[in-house]
């Protein structure tokens, strides 16, 4: 079940890094809108992450830290979503998304079920334990592992057939 990738870490001075932290943006905006049609979909689905990873493995760090910072701000910005008081730990999590994916594609070097429950495990442990700090509530810290693992799994195997279209290109 490994495909090969061909990690393009665009530099943060390359206009491609741009257009394609640009079209996961956008991907990470309609995604969680489709979510939001049933009660707890964003909860449920975690669709704000999902873009992030592809970026992050695929074209690299800046392209997956754009990515990661403009989705929930956006979202916050033209929907309310995800309500203010969730943005700084949803930033968190989706910044150590964008890194554990890119350090996971460098290391690994290709795409693999393995390296993306990685990234995922990462991603959540480190960012809930952050969001406990930040919210000093363990309960609401630890909100994605106990609703989200359907987003999870969605993010490993969704993100995996993704990234092994992606790996022709």
């Amino acid at each position: 079940m490994n495909a090969s990738i061909q990690l393009r870490n665009l530099a943060i001075s390359d206009y491609r890094t741009y257009l394609f932290a640009g079209l996961f943006v956008i991907g990470n905006i309609l995604l969680p809108q489709l979510a939001h049609l049933m009660p707890n979909g964003g909860l449920i689905f975690l669709p704000i992450y999902f873009f992030t990873l592809i970026a992050a493995y695929k074209y690299g760090l800046m392209a997956g830290l754009l990515t990661a910072v403009l989705s929930p701000v956006l979202n916050y910005a033209f929907f309310g979503m995800p309500p203010a008081a969730f943005l700084p730990a949803i930033l968190v999590k989706s910044a150590f998304l964008a890194i554990a994916a890119f350090a996971a594609a460098k290391y690994f070097k290709n795409i693999s079920i393995l390296a993306l429950v990685i990234v995922v495990v990462a991603y959540q442990l480190l960012g809930s334990a952050v969001e406990w700090v930040i919210v000093k509530d363990i309960n609401l810290a630890v909100q994605d592992l106990k609703l989200g693992l359907p987003g999870m799994f969605l993010q490993i195997f969704g993100g995996y057939i993704v990234l092994k279209a992606l790996a022709k290109y």
